[in-house]
């Protein structure tokens, strides 16, 4: 398989799907640029070489052409960070596009417009009506499927060269990110870095580990994680439990959870992780105190309380100053640490001491020599927030992509490279 580092661009012309789905205000400013700033170095890599650049990428959930998602929004601050003036195709299909990518030049930038403009970008039928019978749904799925690989082939014939940087959309088997790899020999089509890191990373922390090995899952619900938490159960060494999961555990065992979120019907599901835990020798951690509110608010009352004596019109919205101490102690002694999901409500400021000393603990251990890997959007929102992200060894921009990478789950845009 090709690697980005040893491969000429020169004289290539090169189609890179990035993931430009960035928050824009009212105002369509950029907010956050992050994926952005993240894919630059896979784009001035091909132009230094004297390649041509089709940039390519999707911009919210659009249902149709919705200006509001237009990546026009964006190009000035592509243009900027990327140091050429990009050009913009106001579609990625259709004459427009084949005109401007077959004029590009050697170092001259292109962005197609938005590739979920077009429902065969996805796969997936829109417009279907509610009554439609079970034979419509059927003839318009398989109308999509068909749209979705002649999109891929229309995408495909622009370019010599395929480069996937795009992690957050690996997970999915969409025409940009999967099928168009098929109309590349494997001597023509790579990742790019961003994406190459993403796997080093995971695969470091899954495969390559070196021990104690301690994840951190945090989420309202264990329902969401039930898939990772079984895979990690097989992996690690310590696995702390934080969020609201806390709570549908605490239950489980018999404790008084007031006002705290639960999923009751996952209360066996529950019992069940803890004896698989003990049967795989893996040290499962859970909150021994609560940082309790009397409402869902910044401004509520609140006290520490033991986490399973929540008395009732409370809620457990963070984890105290005990439980603090235990993940910190068990995190400081790890050599591998992953972290998805904040232990508490970690929007509200009031709330945030529990992942702050969640995060501290992983500066700590990473300072030392351990290898950490933080993913999932509220953890990468937490160590940014809490300005610590540059002392993590490695942030992923995946959310769903990184979570089913670690479930185990061979996602369509990696293997549409290197076959597996």
């Amino acid at each position: 398989m090709q690697t980005i580092d040893n491969f000429n661009f020169s004289g290539q012309k090169v189609f890179v799907r990035v993931d430009f789905n960035v928050p824009l205000d009212e105002n369509f400013n950029i907010t956050d640029d992050t994926r952005i700033r993240a894919a630059i170095p896979t784009l001035k890599k091909i132009l230094a070489d004297g390649g041509s650049l089709i940039i390519a990428s999707h911009l919210g959930r659009p249902k149709g052409v919705e200006s509001k998602y237009s990546l026009k929004h964006i190009l000035p601050r592509v243009s900027e960070l990327l140091g050429v003036n990009v050009d913009f195709a106001d579609d990625c299909l259709g004459q427009s596009a084949q005109d401007k990518t077959s004029a590009l030049k050697a170092g001259q930038a292109l962005l197609l417009e938005n590739l979920r403009f077009y429902a065969a970008e996805e796969g997936k039928p829109r417009g279907l009506k509610d009554d439609a019978s079970e034979e419509e749904i059927a003839a318009a799925k398989k109308a999509e499927k068909a749209n979705q690989k002649e999109m891929a082939k229309q995408l495909a014939s622009y370019a010599t060269v395929y480069v996937n940087d795009a992690f957050g959309t690996a997970h999915r088997a969409h025409a940009s990110t999967a099928l168009i790899a098929d109309y590349f020999d494997e001597n023509h089509k790579l990742f790019g870095y961003l994406m190459q890191n993403e796997i080093d990373a995971v695969e470091k922390v899954l495969k390559n580990t070196a021990r104690p090995f301690t994840a951190i899952m945090g989420g309202s619900k264990v329902s969401s994680k039930i898939d990772i938490i079984e895979n990690l159960l097989t992996k690690v060494d310590n696995l702390i439990i934080a969020g609201g999961m806390t709570y549908t555990f605490t239950k489980a065992q018999g404790g008084k959870i007031g006002d705290s979120i639960c999923e009751d019907d996952k209360l066996d599901l529950a019992i069940s992780l803890i004896q698989k835990a003990k049967d795989n020798g893996v040290n499962l951690v859970l909150a021994v105190d609560a940082k309790a509110a009397d409402s869902f608010s910044n401004d509520a009352q609140t006290k520490f309380v033991p986490v399973d004596q929540i008395p009732d019109g409370w809620q457990g919205l963070d984890i105290g100053p005990e439980t603090e101490k235990i993940f910190a102690d068990v995190i400081e002694k790890s050599k591998t640490i992953l972290w998805n999901g904040p232990t508490g409500v970690f929007e509200f400021d009031n709330f945030t001491g529990g992942s702050r000393a969640v995060g501290e603990a992983i500066v700590k251990a990473t300072a030392k020599g351990a290898f950490s890997l933080v993913g999932g959007g509220d953890s990468v929102a937490c160590v940014n927030k809490f300005g610590i992200a540059d002392k993590m060894s490695y942030v992923s921009t995946g959310g769903g992509a990184l979570l089913e990478f670690i479930e185990g789950k061979v996602l369509p845009g990696i293997k549409a490279i290197r076959g597996y």
